[in-house]
């Protein structure tokens, strides 16, 4: 769409459609006559001036205005342009076919340039691609969630590290003709010399090859991960040089660098000659900022030196300041093509290249607006204190599209950013700027809604409620609105490279905001849900009753904001406790065990989930357990507070917490294992508990998989009753557990090998359940796109869930899976 509204449909011109544009009135004949003036006059000067990449330039490729079959095509002015000579509404996109087979080579060096050069040597060899990542990437993924698919690829060498890797794709559509070529590689490496290569390894096939650049894909995320302030920023972060060039261009570059005494992280595509390189520094300190410009400058003229550009693939943006030094001669040329597309400079201004004869400017790198400038106006305490949401780095993993990806199921569900992790980040840390600059000490403001009077906070909430001026433009409720969108399934926390842990300061905002609002029905029903639960459980059928009731569902859906509450268990454990000879835990039983009584015993951790709405799960592995030869004990029930934690209670929640610290630390001193089945609840035993107060640590509460994995490594019997050509179970992982542990859905596969059956792992998202979420009226249709895109739910909840084809997904719990 061109100025004045004119609607351009630009494609390949031969000669005689060409004429035909530049005989069009107006504005699309202008520009058609434009370009190809700048053509035919400065056709020369286009080549001597445009450097010889393999990849287009961005920007006005004028390199490029007639195609590799002479044709004018203005597709390539157009697409690179940034908004600035037009709006593209509209394109289509010419896609190759897929390679039917693939194998990636991954080689590891002693030195990151022994890699950068040993690549330019491999591209004689004509791979399909050359991909680099350095020791600094390297180790980040190994601490990421992604390294549990990739490591097997990158063996570790203790008497030499890996300070450099190359991945070396080659494809066909012939898998013997594919083979002979990798082996053709594979001799290379063995006899050439020429540099020292301290191993390779292969990946075979889409799957293995698509674990292998995840990593290199989550690069730009994993940088933003180092700890502390300064980290890797993006601003000199996609040079392009000739190919041939990049390994010293990046020696010089990795001097200047270094003279300003900087760390950095690099990875990219060294085929292409384009090297990502993120110097890190504290943007929130105005003196590391201000090397932004120095950095750029000498960066700047590297790539002029090397024949290259310091926008080889990302675009020019606030960086278009270089283009007339760059361009020189050609700079009036690419003026002549903005005036006659954009004569008053209205479109995207101040980018690539002003109109001819016009006083404004190109933007300035270090003059245009900063987030730094902005993020140092938020107290330094409640920035180190709110980190988890402060240092996201804006790379976007939690735009995630794919269905059987657990990450952010409020984002798939609907597409709006301010339900992903990376819009609520955003919010939250504007959220903070504007407090601070209010006067609004957020930490202060936290801790007096621990200790102080409730009935000065009534009076408070009270007070507001009454205000009608400003109440309706305060940001917060933007806020709100989006945190109360996620389902704190905590997949972000294990997924997101840089950790963005929406849940942790999810939780931190609502405990902020209910200190000025009310907050609703519902929350005070789930938050003392754990509490009031044994009491209901012990007439489970007059509850049942009462939340069945039609009367009671309408009131609880109108005012108390929840539908499809779950319903008691009508099963008794008390059989399958008596059955099992099970005990209570409690100081004097334990104590009283002999060492080898307690190396044969495990303790039972309850939750109020598995206890009282899906007692079976509970029953079936006391039946597996003491099948296996094991004495059971059943720790007292005591509230997790992780509906406490969810919701903002944290008050409330420490309390919580300390009192289930204090009383599983007196189980755990006599050394038995203690094992949690609610696989949400279990792991807020080692994350939220872990971050209160040293002295209230709580000890380690194992999954069962992983109670199961580790006597199977002493040697503990095993009871296999399955025939061996059984066909497989599927499982369908918890989101939480398979995000936060990802090592523990592996432990599956080996606790049902060790009982003689066969376990594949199917690649599922969120159910959209996640605790109470699904259950909350205003969260019913978020949960049930969820549910419908996945089929079926994460294990134990799919009885709360809703009806498929007219019948229920009924799916078995692993342990009852490994003894039904």
């Amino acid at each position: 769409m061109l100025l004045g509204g004119y609607s351009l449909h630009s494609k390949p011109l031969n000669d005689g459609e060409l004429q035909r544009f530049i005989a069009a009135p107006g504005i699309v004949g202008q520009v058609h006559r434009c370009v190809t003036d700048i053509h035919t006059e400065h056709r020369e000067l286009i080549d001597k001036t445009f450097p010889k990449l393999n990849r287009c330039l961005t920007g006005y490729d004028l390199a490029h205005i007639r195609d590799e079959r002479g044709l004018v095509n203005l597709n390539n002015i157009l697409c690179g342009s940034e908004g600035s000579l037009g709006f593209v509404v509209e394109a289509k996109l010419t896609v190759l076919p897929i390679p039917k087979f693939s194998t990636l080579i991954n080689v590891s060096y002693a030195s990151f340039m022994e890699a950068l050069r040993d690549a330019r040597a491999l591209m004689a060899l004509k791979p399909l691609s050359i991909e680099t990542v350095d020791s600094k990437v390297l180790g980040l993924a190994m601490q990421d969630i992604v390294w549990h698919d990739v490591a097997e690829y990158f063996p570790p060498n203790p008497s030499r590290p890996t300070l450099g890797i190359n991945l070396i794709e080659f494809s066909g559509d012939d898998a013997y003709a594919l083979e002979a070529t990798v082996n053709d590689f594979l001799a290379h490496l063995s006899s050439d010399k020429s540099v020292e290569r301290i191993g390779h390894t292969l990946a075979k096939g889409a799957q293995a090859i698509s674990c292998v650049y995840s990593m290199r894909k989550r690069a730009v995320g994993l940088l933003g991960n180092v700890k502390g302030e300064i980290r890797p920023q993006p601003f000199v972060e996609d040079t392009a040089v000739p190919p041939e060039n990049l390994a010293d261009f990046i020696t010089e570059f990795r001097a200047l660098l270094d003279s300003h005494n900087l760390q950095y992280g690099m990875f990219g595509h060294v085929d292409a000659g384009v090297l990502h390189v993120r110097p890190a520094l504290d943007m929130k300190d105005p003196i590391q900022a201000s090397l932004v410009r120095s950095v750029s400058d000498g960066v700047a003229e590297l790539t002029q030196k090397y024949g290259g550009l310091l926008w080889g693939e990302h675009g020019k943006g606030v960086r278009s300041e270089y283009a007339p030094k760059f361009f020189g001669k050609l700079y009036p040329v690419l003026q002549q093509l903005k005036t006659a597309f954009d004569p008053y400079n209205q479109l995207n201004p101040g980018k690539i290249a002003t109109p001819l004869n016009s006083n404004e400017q190109l933007l300035k790198i270090d003059e245009v607006p900063m987030r730094g400038e902005y993020d140092r106006q938020i107290d330094e305490r409640v920035w180190q204190s709110f980190e988890s949401a402060v240092h996201c780095n804006g790379n976007g993993a939690c735009y995630n599209f794919d269905p059987n990806d657990a990450m952010c199921p409020s984002w798939k569900a609907t597409r709006e950013r301010v339900h992903s992790p990376k819009g609520r980040a955003s919010l939250i840390r504007e959220w903070l700027r504007i407090q601070g600059n209010a006067g609004i000490d957020a930490l202060k403001v936290a801790q007096h809604a621990k200790d102080g009077s409730t009935v000065v906070s009534l009076l408070r909430k009270l007070k507001t409620s009454f205000q009608s001026r400003g109440i309706e433009d305060d940001f917060s409720h933007q806020v709100f609105d989006a945190m109360s969108g996620c389902l704190a399934c905590k997949s972000c926390a294990g997924q997101c490279p840089v950790k963005v842990n929406v849940p942790e300061f999810r939780s931190r905002f609502l405990e902020l905001y209910h200190t000025r609002y009310f907050r609703p029905l519902k929350d005070y029903l789930i938050g003392s849900l754990e509490f009031t639960v044994p009491y209901f459980a012990r007439v489970p059928w007059f509850y049942n009753a009462l939340m069945s009731a039609k009367p009671v569902s309408l009131f609880l859906k109108k005012y108390g904001g929840m539908v499809d509450s779950p319903l008691l268990s009508n099963i008794s454990l008390a059989e399958a406790l008596k059955k099992a000879k099970v005990k209570i835990a409690t100081s004097e039983t334990l104590s009283s065990l002999t060492d080898s009584e307690r190396k044969r015993s495990v303790i039972l951790v309850q939750d109020a989930f598995t206890r009282y709405f899906e007692t079976q799960v509970v029953s079936d592995w006391i039946e597996l357990i003491s099948k296996i030869g094991y004495h059971i004990y059943l720790a007292p029930f005591s509230p997790n507070g992780k509906p406490l934690q969810v919701l903002g209670f944290l008050g409330a929640f420490e309390k919580t917490a300390r009192k289930s610290s204090a009383k599983l630390s007196e189980l755990g001193k006599f050394g038995i294992p203690l094992v949690g089945l609610d696989p949400a609840m279990t792991l807020v035993y080692r994350q939220e508990y872990s971050k209160l107060s040293a002295e209230n640590a709580c000890p380690m509460v194992f999954l069962p998989q992983e109670w199961l994995a580790k006597i199977f490594e002493v040697g503990s019997p095993v009871i296999n009753n399955r025939a061996a050509s059984q066909a497989p179970y599927l499982l369908m992982a918890h989101c939480t557990e398979k995000t936060n542990t990802p090592a523990s859905t592996a432990l599956w596969q080996t606790v049902f090998e060790k009982f003689g059956m066969k376990l594949t792992v199917l690649a599922t998202g969120c159910c959209g359940m996640s605790g109470t979420y699904g259950h909350e009226s205003k969260n019913y249709d978020t949960s049930k796109k969820n549910i419908w895109s996945v089929v079926a739910t994460c294990r134990g909840q799919t009885q709360s869930q809703r009806k498929a084809s007219g019948q229920w997904l009924l799916l078995p719990e692993p342990g009852e899976a490994i003894w039904g």
